[in-house]
């Protein structure tokens, strides 16, 4: 048996949690005073994700770089080698907010959007 301790960050609260496992598989989930933190620790120890946001550059563009993020959540392993790949990207300004800056990052299934407005210069 093995347990975890972990916050969930589903609400303001915080809730303290304690996460018992079994043989990699969820048993018990204590501390949550909502489903959302039963729910949070769940996923979080048997399939962590997150969201990845960061820059790359821009080609002819009023500013160098341009923010961007997952347009949804990632597995946590996939974040070292999507960071990476992140080195290689330029896009060509004008960019708007939401467009896609690369389709299925690292095949996630997932793309990266800008989070910003670049003008062309």
């Amino acid at each position: 048996m093995e347990t975890r301790e972990l916050i969930c960050i589903n609400c303001p609260l915080g809730c303290s949690l304690t996460v018992t496992l079994e043989q990699k598989r969820v048993t018990k989930v204590e501390g949550n005073t909502c489903p959302k933190g039963k729910e949070y620790a769940e996923k979080e120890v048997t399939a962590p994700v997150r969201i990845l946001t960061s820059s790359v550059r821009v080609s002819g563009g009023t500013i160098p770089v341009v923010s961007v993020k997952t347009a949804s959540a990632i597995p946590k392993e996939k974040i070292k080698e999507c960071a990476e790949v992140l080195k290689s990207i330029e896009v060509k300004a004008p960019i708007a907010i939401g467009d896609i800056v690369a389709e299925n990052i690292c095949y996630t299934g997932v793309d990266l959007v800008a989070t910003r407005n670049v003008q062309a210069e």
